[in-house]
């Protein structure tokens, strides 16, 4: 319980300061630019979370080596593998951002988006894609620093981050009336400018974790993969359905549906950060005891861990299903009765959600920490993917309805799946 409180729970208020300002970016794009460019940035934004999702796959699959090493005293290959990773970061953020910048507009046009809306989208998008070599490492030098003891520093730099870049939105879009490009900028210096201070206890060689002449094989690029993979999968996965989801409400109805989709997704982004925030901050730990054969650590962090996530994820739909109309008009300040009829049932049936999306979730978490990737990959893909896809043809007679439908019931087969899984390792030790 003591090691749940310090390493969760700056785990969970990092990712909260994070969530805080996703819904700040939201609410200050529909409030100073409106209802079409809050669509705007809703179509775009799951292009650019593609891109961070690679330095995510790096960062987590990195993470878990790092950790056991470290646990079997092999430090040499832990700083090999904290290296290696930074170095594929930056190159990867280079060339997956030069390939969003020139392929934007088409992506807009397949999406079904055009004028106004599509523009605004693709501007949006073009700042991420410019500034991804020197933003998207900040997902992953989190993780190391929590390696490195750097727990507390790990949190206040997240809220420094949020703090930063909220600032510099509502100065340029309130004070400077900057489009919706603006947008997208600050939350790029933002996330600069923390990816620069947390390197400096690496580059002082002050950490743990020291930089080394990088050695890459085949082998250490399997293992970051395998290990990552199931964050890689689930965040690339959750994002492909959204492009689908995107596509099929603009045609199905236009900018609004747009509107509250994106609305689902800024609840969904306040709330999986935390549950994130506290199981990944205790996959080092996890990790270590699991290399050093703690077996019984290892099932008293988990059982802290789950409970942690189920109050998490069972408050949340309460709060959701209490106060859908407030929700709404968080977001768009001006709705009007059709866009208000559209939102609160959507957010009503989008609060079924979190009766049962805090197992898996922490199901997952598990599997990964003990270096068991496939179930953890399994479960990942088919809560982002998988079952999403196949509930959009059952549910299309609903309509509108059957995609808002879509998200409890994913929930409901992610969790059963989940405890398949854990009830057939039980025996993991």
């Amino acid at each position: 319980m003591r090691l749940f409180f310090i390493a969760a729970l700056p785990g969970a208020v990092s990712m909260l300061a994070s969530a805080l300002y996703q819904l700040l970016d939201g609410i200050f794009v529909g409030h100073f630019l409106g209802d079409t460019p809050f669509a705007a940035l809703n179509l775009a934004m799951p292009f650019a979370i593609i891109n961070f999702s690679v330095a995510d796959l790096v960062g987590v699959g990195s993470s878990v080596p790092i950790s056991v090493n470290l646990g079997r005293g092999d430090r040499r290959a832990a700083d090999n593998f904290f290296t290696c990773a930074t170095l594929l970061i930056l190159i990867s953020g280079a060339v997956i951002g030069a390939l969003l910048y020139a392929l934007a507009p088409e992506l807009m046009a397949l999406m079904g988006a055009d004028g106004e809306f599509a523009a605004l989208a693709v501007q949006y998008l073009r700042v991420y894609a410019l500034c991804s070599p020197v933003t998207t490492i900040i997902f992953a030098v989190d993780n190391f620093l929590r390696i490195c003891g750097y727990i507390r520093g790990s949190m206040f730099l997240n809220i420094l981050m949020s703090v930063l870049s909220a600032l510099l939105e509502f100065l340029f879009l309130g004070v400077f009336r900057f489009g919706i490009w603006g947008a997208s900028l600050a939350t790029c210096l933002g996330m600069a400018a923390c990816s620069v201070i947390a390197y400096i206890p690496f580059l002082r060689g002050r950490a743990l974790l020291r930089f080394t002449r990088p050695r890459f094989s085949g082998a250490m690029l399997r293992e970051i993969v395998a290990c990552g993979s199931p964050t890689f999968l689930n965040n690339i996965a959750g994002r492909v359905t959204s492009i689908i989801f995107n596509a099929l409400l603009v045609r199905l109805g236009g900018e609004t549906a747009v509107s509250v989709y994106g609305i689902l997704m800024y609840a969904e982004g306040f709330i999986l950060p935390l549950l994130y925030g506290m199981c990944d901050s205790l996959q080092p730990a996890v990790g270590y005891n699991y290399g050093a054969r703690e077996f019984a650590r290892v099932k008293a962090i988990e059982r802290c861990c789950f409970t942690a996530a189920a109050v998490v994820s069972l408050a949340s739909a309460a709060v959701i299903a209490l106060a859908p109309e407030l929700i709404t008009r968080l977001f768009l300040a001006g709705a009007n009765e059709r866009e208000l009829g559209m939102a609160v049932p959507a957010l009503r049936i989008f609060a079924l959600t979190y009766l049962t999306r805090w197992f898996s979730f922490a199901a997952q978490s598990y599997m990964l920490a003990v270096e068991k990737p496939l179930p953890a990959s399994a479960i990942s893909v088919c809560t982002a993917f998988v079952f999403p896809v196949i509930l959009i043809a059952a549910f299309w007679p609903l309509g509108l309805t059957g995609l808002w439908l879509n998200f409890p019931v994913t929930s409901l087969l992610a969790g059963l799946m989940g405890l398949a899984i854990l009830l057939r390792n039980r025996e993991l030790k």
